[in-house]
């Protein structure tokens, strides 16, 4: 379908899923001027688009099921009204009345009025045999909602864990935030409340709130004047764990979008910084974060574009004392964020995401100091990105020692610490320290 301007929510929430099944953006890369004008119309729309993607394989199964006869290819957006209409009746709270007529009205829209009478028929089909249907889902894989590949990956990985996995895969996270530590923030707490939010801190991760409701950062208290940073308390762990002295040389090298970069600035002030990223756009966005909490000015700090895994091109020649890998993956811990990842993302992905960071700690483990530590830290939850990476480093490496990290959070792997999705309301997050001898 075609992507102008789109006033009509459900259309609107149409258009989304055709950018994220049919042309593999993620739902961050779309919209913007296509949205609906109407602010609560854009947010419903979002909504509606992400409640399908986080429920994609039930609403197919169910909706393979409801029809007496599959769908043709050229007729994706009517399947997809479909979805969105099934997803309002059993998962949202909005009216029937509502979800199944204008659901069917949206085909006349499109220009296909002859599709209205079959999504209205299978919606009400739906509406009048939904418990039987779900009672039949609650026994096939379909209810899960994650490919197949993905639940195998998951039961083989965590075996005890796998259904609280997906579970907090198939809910909407929380809105996080960071507050500064090197800014009187005094106040701040009465600001939120009386513009309407609840906050809540986090047990095990000082600094890190959460808000509630969730709202455009914008429109939170201390934003624009660089007091908070949206950030989740799994990801503003990576600073602690590093832990620089005052004179130490750092490398964030894969920095995008800057929250580790801006928090080590924040929390470590004196240390000199290069925050690299390969992708030239992706470092504007750094720059940007840097901007807005004052932090661009460090006469310590350095924005380079470049390939982490080409030292030779960049490099100084001078040691670092801590590196930061953050290294780019599948993003499996933050499915509850982004559920486009589940269908965006495949086994191959996987051996390529495993490929490149196997690269990276090559590549990177030469420009670390005698005694310095390289934190490694993924957002995936899958072996082959996280503990086994490591042990076949460690393996390779005999000046490379493990350092234990004895924390509340997470569970000890074999070579690290790993929080699962939703364990203490956070993203899944892997983390392994080693130090050179």
């Amino acid at each position: 379908m075609k992507h102008g301007r789109v006033d009509n929510a459900r259309l609107a929430a149409l258009a989304l899923l055709s950018r994220v099944l049919d042309q593999g953006l993620s739902l961050a890369d779309t919209g913007g001027e296509a949205e609906p004008a109407d602010p609560r119309d854009r947010a419903f729309s979002r909504h509606l688009a992400y409640g399908v993607l986080r429920w994609l394989g039930a609403l197919e199964w169910l909706t393979g099921q409801l029809l007496q006869r599959p769908l043709r290819g050229r007729d994706r957006d009517i399947q997809r009204l479909i979805f969105i209409g099934l997803h309002e009746l059993w998962q949202n709270a909005s009216g029937a009345h509502a979800a199944i007529n204008e659901s069917a009205e949206c085909a006349r829209m499109l220009q296909k009025p002859w599709a209205v009478g079959l999504i209205n028929a299978v919606l009400r089909r739906f509406q009048r045999e939904g418990g039987e249907w779900l009672d039949r889902l609650a026994e096939r894989d379909e209810q899960y909602a994650h490919p197949a590949w993905l639940l195998d990956a998951l039961r083989h990985d965590w075996p005890d864990d796998w259904r609280s996995i997906v579970d907090a895969n198939n809910q909407a996270a929380p809105l996080w935030l960071r507050v500064r530590c090197d800014r009187d923030t005094g106040g701040l707490l009465e600001q939120f409340a009386q513009a309407g939010f609840s906050c809540e801190t986090h047990p095990q991760v000082a600094g890190a709130w959460k808000i509630h409701p969730a709202a455009a950062v914008t429109a939170l208290p201390g934003f624009n004047d660089g007091l908070v940073s949206v950030q989740d308390p799994a990801a503003q762990l990576a600073a602690e764990l590093l832990q620089p002295d005052r004179a130490d040389r750092v490398l964030d090298a894969c920095a995008a979008p800057g929250g580790k970069a801006a928090h080590l600035l924040e929390r470590f002030p004196g240390i000199t910084l290069t925050a690299l990223d390969r992708s030239a756009q992706r470092l504007e966005l750094v720059a940007g974060n840097l901007r807005r909490l004052g932090l661009d000015q460090e006469s310590r700090l350095a924005l380079l574009a470049a390939d982490a895994t080409e030292p030779d091109a960049w490099w100084d020649g001078q040691a670092y004392q801590r590196i930061l890998l953050d290294a780019p993956c599948t993003a499996t811990g933050v499915i509850r964020r982004h559920p486009e990842i589940k269908w965006l993302r495949s086994p191959a992905q996987v051996e390529e995401a495993a490929r490149l960071q196997h690269l990276l700690l090559e590549r990177l483990w030469p420009l670390l100091d005698a005694g310095g530590i390289l934190l490694y830290a993924t957002c995936s939850v899958l072996g082959d990105e996280n503990s086994r990476q490591i042990e076949d480093f460690l393996a390779g490496h005999p000046d490379a020692e493990l350092i234990d990290i004895a924390a509340e959070w997470g569970r000890r792997t074999g070579t690290g610490r790993q929080i699962l999705p939703g364990e203490r309301d956070m993203d899944g997050f892997f983390y392994a320290r080693l130090r050179k001898a």
